[in-house]
C-alpha cells in the first residue's frame, strides 16, 4: 500500500484574528503551494527522504525532522489503542520555504499525520489527528496553536473555539475575493516575530481588536462582505512587526491604488497577502510585487482562492 497527501500553504491570524483565525490557500493557476508527504510499505520500522525546492533548507538527518516527530506521535497514539504500527517509508516534498508565514511547518505536521492515519486505514478521528497537529506544531513555535493547522488540515477559513472539546469551526468565506499571496524569499522566525511584541496592551487596542473580529465572523455569515473588509485588519502585531519586513509600507501604498480591500501579514511574516475583487488588478497587483517586493529568487507570487478542499490524500 501506498498514499500521497498535499497540505495546502496557510494563512496565520488572518490580520483580525491573531492566533484564533487562520485560512487554507490555493492558487487559481493549479500550482502547487503546499506540502506533499509519502508512505509506503517497509521493511525497516520508519525513514524518511527529503525531496523539494526546500529540502536543502531542513536538516538531513531524519530524525531531526518534524516528520520524523509525526512518526513518533503517532506510534504513541496507537501503542495507547493497543494498535500495530507498520513500517513505513516516507517521502517529504518540501515546497513550502521555511519561516515564510505560509504555514510551512503545519504543512509538513499535516502532510505526514494525515499520511500516516491514511497508510492505517485512519484509526484517528479528525478531532484526534488535528489534536496531535497542533501538539507537534508547539513543538516548533513554543506554544500550541492552530491558527495554521486547523484550515491546512481541514480547509476554508478557521476559527480556533477551544472551548466544549471543539477545536475549531469553519467560517464561510467570499467566493468573489482574490488573495494575492507573496513570500519576499528572506526569512523571520515566529519566536522573532513574537518576541518584537509588547507585554501589554492598551485597553483600547483589545477592545478594538474584540470588536473587530466579532465583526468580521458575523459578516462573514451574513455574507457582507463590504463590512468584513472593512474591518480587515491587524491591531496587535503588524504594527510592531512591520519592520521585520522591508517594503510592506510600500506595498499598503500600491495596494490601496489599485483598490485593495485589505492588506496584511501573512502569520508572523515575511510573507503578506492582499485581497481584491477584480482579476485584472490583482494580476497588476502581483506584476507589482514580483518587481519590487520580492528579494531574491526564492521568493514567488500567487493569486488565491481559499482552498475549501484542504488535505487531501490519496492512493498511489
Amino acid at each position: 500500500m501506498a498514499v500521497s497527501v498535499y497540505a495546502p500553504a496557510s494563512i496565520g491570524n488572518v490580520s483580525v484574528g491573531f492566533d484564533i483565525l487562520g485560512a487554507a490557500l490555493k492558487p487559481i493557476d493549479g500550482q502547487v503551494l503546499g506540502d506533499v508527504v509519502e508512505a509506503y510499505d517497509s521493511k525497516e520500522e520508519f525513514s524518511l527522504e527529503i525531496k523539494g525546492y526546500f529540502a536543502s533548507k531542513l536538516p538531513q538527518d531524519p530524525k531531526k525532522n518534524i516528520v520524523y516527530d509525526a512518526f513518533l506521535g503517532f506510534k504513541e497514539y496507537m501503542d495507547q489503542k493497543h494498535l500495530p504500527v507498520k513500517p513505513v517509508s516516507m517521502v517529504l516534498h518540501k515546497n513550502l520555504p521555511i519561516g515564510s508565514g505560509l504555514g510551512s511547518s503545519a504543512a509538513s505536521i499535516v502532510a505526514a499525520v494525515e499520511a500516516l492515519n491514511a497508510f492505517h486505514d485512519y484509526p484517528m478521528n479528525k478531532h484526534e489527528a488535528l489534536e496531535l497537529m497542533g501538539k507537534l506544531e508547539g513543538k516548533i513555535s513554543g506554544s500550541i496553536h492552530y491558527d495554521n493547522v486547523a484550515p491546512c488540515y481541514l480547509g476554508g477559513i478557521q476559527l480556533m473555539v477551544g472551548a466544549c472539546n471543539i477545536i475549531s469551526e469553519s467560517v464561510p468565506s467570499f467566493k468573489d475575493w482574490y488573495w494575492v499571496s507573496c513570500y519576499p524569499g528572506i526569512q523571520v522566525s515566529t519566536a522573532a516575530a513574537r518576541a518584537i511584541l509588547p507585554l501589554e496592551y492598551k485597553r483600547s487596542d483589545t477592545i478594538t481588536f474584540g470588536r473587530q473580529i466579532a465583526v468580521f465572523i458575523q459578516a462573514s455569515h451574513t455574507g457582507n462582505a463590504t463590512l468584513a473588509a472593512s474591518v480587515l485588519r491587524d491591531v496587535l502585531a503588524e504594527p510592531y512587526r512591520v519592520k521585520l519586513i522591508p517594503g510592506y509600507v510600500n506595498v499598503g501604498e500600491k495596494a490601496k491604488e489599485l483598490g485593495a480591500l485589505a492588506t496584511g501579514i501573512s502569520g508572523s511574516g515575511p510573507s503578506i497577502f492582499i485581497v481584491m475583487k477584480d482579476l485584472a488588478k490583482a494580476q497588476e497587483m502581483k506584476a507589482w510585487l514580483e518587481q519590487n517586493f520580492i528579494q531574491n529568487e526564492d521568493g514567488f507570487c500567487n493569486i488565491c482562492k481559499i482552498d475549501t478542499d484542504g488535505t487531501v490524500a490519496k492512493e498511489i
